[in-house]
Order: C-alpha cells, then sequence, then structure tokens
C-alpha cells in the first residue's frame, strides 16, 4: 500500500510547515501500516532527516514499560491491583496499585526529587527508592489524573525485583529482540540526531544516562523501527502481546483533559479525540527532543514525528501528529477486505445460526471462523465457545455476558439466554 499522491504532498507539507514556523532543526515524519513506512516526509538540514535517523523518544518509552507490566500479569507474576509494597517492601507509598501507576491515577508527585533527573546522570533503583517520603503522594488515588514520571520508574523498579533484570535488558529480550526493532537502544547509536535548545542560536542538550528512570523516558529509536511498535497497537504480535490485553491497555482509565474530554490515558498508551476519531498512542519529550506516535486501531494507521529541539514554536508535536494522521484518514480510501467463503459451521454453531427475536426485534447469528457474530438494531456481539452450550462475548454490546443455549427434552435448541434475556424462533416471542 502507498499513499495517494494527493495524500502525500499533504503530508510533506504538513512536516515543511511544522519545520519552519516551529524553528526546529529537523523534524522526521513517517506515516505507517502493518509494521512498514508507507510515506517518509523529512525536513530541516540539522541533520537532515532519513527513516534510519535515531531520535530521542522520551515519554514514549512509557508504553513498552507498560507492556512488559502487562506481559507479566499474563503470565501470573503480578495482578494490576497489587499494592506496590507487595514488590517493594517497605515503600513509604506502597499503598498505591500497580494498575494506578500505569494510569497516572496513583496520586504521586510528578517527578522524583533532586536535580531535573532528564538532563543529569541517573542513579540505581535502591537510590530512587531511599528518596521516597510519604509526602510524595500529592492527592487521593484513583480520584483524578495526575501525570507522574516518578510512578514509571516505580513500575521499572517493580519489573527489576521480579524478574531479576535491568529495566534495559528486560526491554529488549521482551520486546525489542522479538519485534526486530535492532534500531532502538538504550544509547543513541549513530547516525542519530543531535537535540537542541532553540533560542537566537542552538544550544546542544546533554544525553545522559537517566539510571532507574530509564522507564519513563531513555530510549532511541528510528521511525522505521517505531513503525513496528505502532503495528503492535494495531495488530498485536502474539509474541509480545494478545489482542485482549492491547485492548486492555487502550481502554481509557482516566480523562486527563476534563474541560474538552480530548485526552485520556489507558493502561499505558494515551488517547486522543480528534473529532468523531479515537487514536491510541503517546507523546514525549527530553531535553533536546520532542516526539509523537499516534495509531487509529481500526484502519492500523498510524504516524510518527520526531524532532530534535526542545518544542516547537506555535504548535505542538501532538498537534502535528494528529494533523497528518487525520488528514491520511480523510484523504485515503478505506480498505476493502477480499470476501471469502465461510467455512461450513458444524456442532452448535450449526444449530444456532440464523435469525432470532427478543421484543419483536430480529437479531441473525453468523457463524464467523469459531466464534459467532450476533447483529441485530444498534447491536453487534462477537461470542466465542466457552464450554457446551455457553458461549463469552468478547467484543460489542454483550462483551463479557455468556450466551447459554437451552435445550428442549429432545436435545434440539430452544431458546439462547444472553445476560437473562431470552431469545427464540418465534417473532412474537415478547419475553
Amino acid at each position: 500500500m502507498s499513499l495517494l499522491p494527493e495524500t502525500s504532498r499533504r503530508i510533506d507539507e504538513i512536516a515543511a510547515r511544522a519545520q519552519s514556523d516551529g524553528r526546529v532543526p529537523s523534524i522526521a515524519l513517517a506515516v505507517v501500516r502493518d509494521r512498514a513506512v508507507l510515506h517518509f516526509a523529512g525536513a530541516g538540514e540539522r541533520p537532515r532527516p532519513d527513516p534510519k535517523t535515531q531520535y530521542r523518544l522520551g515519554s514514549i518509552t512509557k508504553t513498552i514499560t507498560a507492556a512488559l507490566v502487562m506481559q507479566l500479569r499474563d503470565e501470573g507474576f503480578l495482578a494490576l491491583d497489587d499494592r506496590l509494597q507487595r514488590h517493594l517492601p517497605g515503600t513509604p507509598v506502597g499503598d498505591v496499585t500497580l494498575r494506578q501507576l500505569l494510569g497516572h491515577v496513583s496520586g504521586l508527585q510528578r517527578e522524583p526529587d533532586g536535580p531535573w533527573w532528564e538532563r543529569v546522570a541517573g542513579g540505581t533503583v535502591d537510590e530512587l527508592l531511599a528518596g521516597l517520603t510519604h509526602d510524595k503522594l500529592h492527592g487521593p488515588a484513583a480520584r483524578r489524573f495526575r501525570y507522574s514520571n516518578l510512578g514509571y520508574g516505580l513500575l521499572g523498579a517493580v519489573l527489576e525485583r521480579i524478574t531479576g533484570l535491568g529495566w534495559a535488558e528486560l526491554a529488549g529480550k521482551r520486546v525489542l529482540d522479538p519485534l526486530g526493532m535492532k534500531r532502538t537502544t538504550y544509547a543513541p547509536v549513530e547516525p542519530y540526531a543531535r537535540g537542541y535548545v532553540v533560542g537566537s542560536g542552538l544550544h546542544e542538550e546533554p544525553r545522559p544516562d537517566t539510571g532507574a528512570m530509564a522507564p519513563a523516558g531513555q530510549l532511541w529509536s528510528t521511525v522505521t523501527d517505531m513503525a513496528k511498535w505502532a503495528a503492535v497497537l494495531t495488530d498485536p504480535a502474539p509474541a509480545v502481546l494478545s489482542r485482549e490485553t492491547v485492548d486492555e491497555m487502550c481502554s481509557p482509565v482516566a480523562i486527563s483533559d476534563l474541560e474538552t474530554w480530548t485526552e485520556g490515558h489507558g493502561l499505558g498508551p494515551q488517547l486522543f479525540r480528534a473529532g468523531e476519531r479515537v487514536y491510541a498512542g503517546h507523546g514525549g519529550s527530553m531535553p533536546g527532543y520532542v516526539s509523537h506516535l499516534a495509531v487509529h486501531r481500526r484502519s492500523r494507521l498510524g504516524v510518527i514525528v520526531f524532532a530534535n529541539a526542545y518544542g516547537l514554536d506555535g504548535t505542538s508535536i501532538k498537534r502535528v501528529s494528529l494533523t497528518a494522521l487525520t488528514a491520511v484518514l480523510d484523504g485515503e480510501p478505506a480498505p476493502v477486505e477480499p470476501w471469502r467463503p465461510p467455512a461450513e459451521p458444524t456442532g452448535e454453531a450449526a444449530e444456532i445460526q440464523g435469525r432470532w427475536w427478543w421484543m419483536g426485534r430480529e437479531y441473525t447469528v453468523t457463524p464467523d471462523d469459531g466464534a459467532l457474530l450476533m447483529t441485530g438494531p444498534n447491536h453487534r456481539t462477537r461470542f466465542v465457545p466457552k464450554g457446551p452450550d455457553r458461549w463469552r462475548g468478547v467484543s460489542g454490546y454483550n462483551e463479557g455476558e455468556v450466551l447459554r443455549i437451552e435445550r428442549s427434552a429432545d436435545g434440539t435448541v430452544a431458546r439462547l439466554d444472553i445476560a437473562t434475556f431470552l431469545f427464540s424462533r418465534d417473532s412474537r416471542h415478547l419475553a
């Protein structure tokens, strides 16, 4: 797949305008889908960007930290509602949960104490934990959103205590290596963009090892590598995360913009509303760098933007990213999936396919690759088998509910019971 010429021109214009009006040395912008870069737009000359130029990810790193937490949850090493003290005994902020830390609703302050961690060499996990005091909690947990870099440093400490591995080694073994992200590294590897503060001239910023705070913003990457990570959010790689887990991560935990409801946070990813669409991803900044990743999960399209300055004049890297992704979605025709004849249903699926009625309204059950789709007025649910005469809703209106097959004395299907709502083959049925 490639973009239409007019869409490509629009993306080139967005990148060029952002670099020029934003007064940044360079911008790298990529439209991605299915692990590949569909279109790359580079602007600026310091350096002249290409798809293999590294930039610093900043807080996009947090999505990888969140993925590591969810992997260990799925493997039974932890529960999201574990209190921090279970894994970090003796910590004075031990009553907050891992779920609250992931979603930034723990009440923790934004930064650890001491010098600004983004511009100095970081300490060890033990040093980070030694600096914790009760007054790091600046509000009641789970009541409102409060972004916390410190919280992700603590999640990194939990990962280290559970696995016995440092965060960088864990990220490499469990995420970067399985996805083939060879140009995503802990420290910069040439070619990489130097980062600047732009004033009357360019002031090059330091690139420290942030130590125990690395899980909050350390990594470096390229748009080519980040296309692979974007694909995990849209079409998960089972070796890294299941689709159900990514769906859970991309479900809102908190609305971070209570005035307009345009931004929220899941279990790691940020959520952005642009018109009638919701995008998942994350922004990032470190001294000398800003970054943004946004994906439209249903279409599997995404945008990655990097700039090597600490902010853009007159706009933001988030606005550039969301504008570009919206332009692609508005300009490109939706892909048409080829029709394939379904496999002939067997067993219970064959017995209950067809038309059903509830309260005079018609519903249709259709077998679909081992699952069942029930559609009706403003209603669509996908069910998967959970045992004899039992199916569980995994998406749609009845997600989480159980469909039970009720049978007559002769064993034939009589009714469907979904959360006490009874469906009948008889259109006059009103129960």
